[in-house]
């Protein structure tokens, strides 16, 4: 099933973060791991991606370092900062208080 782009979109800030909270990754370390752990449902596209990364460094959420891959490859690392995880914790608060509110409406719970 194809997820509505506006639906993602506010929620691309916790995923990158949750993404970061066991460590470094760099970026399409990031786009492999949330299409595999969503099952394919959360795509990004470098695009969306590291525009996003360079606000969360700008805001100190996130910091990068250069650092050679196993290939030879210099690559550019994220790591998430103390900032960025008071940040996650407050995001995946908000994100768990939506989501409950968002399906008892659908469910018709009260």
């Amino acid at each position: 099933m194809k997820i509505d782009r506006s639906l993602i979109a506010g929620s691309t800030t916790l995923l990158v973060l949750s993404l970061l909270k066991d460590g470094e990754k760099y970026g399409y370390q990031m786009i492999s791991e949330l299409d595999r752990r969503s099952e394919n449902v959360f795509s990004l596209r470098e695009g969306t991606l590291y525009p996003l990364l360079h606000t969360l460094e700008k805001d100190g959420l996130i910091i990068s370092s250069l650092k050679v891959a196993e290939s030879g490859r210099e690559r550019k690392y994220y790591s998430l900062t103390k900032k960025g995880a008071v940040r996650l914790s407050e995001k995946a608060q908000e994100w768990r208080t939506f989501s409950r509110a968002v399906d008892s409406v659908v469910r018709g719970l009260t």
